[in-house]
């Protein structure tokens, strides 16, 4: 699954062009690197990003398509 794409579904950025421009600005890292939108993203993957002045690292748990709001939560873990 896109970069851009997981981090709407999974809710931790509201909206996927929001997150498409993190991406671009270099504020979200994969692994340590910066990450375009178009990066795949797999189970295991750990994902930085930054906003302003704070900083929110999550280790990717699962990848799913659409999921609901409430269990949105149980696709990362907070690092």
């Amino acid at each position: 699954m896109r970069l851009d794409k997981y981090l709407k579904v999974s809710r931790l950025i509201k909206r996927r062009t929001v997150a498409n421009e993190a991406c671009d600005a270099g504020r979200v890292l994969v692994n340590g690197k910066a990450a375009k939108a178009s990066v795949a993203v797999k189970p295991g993957d750990e994902i930085e990003i930054e906003f302003g002045s704070r900083t929110v690292k999550v280790e990717v748990l699962s990848v799913q398509e659409t999921v609901k709001k409430e269990s949105a939560a149980e696709m990362y873990r907070y690092i």
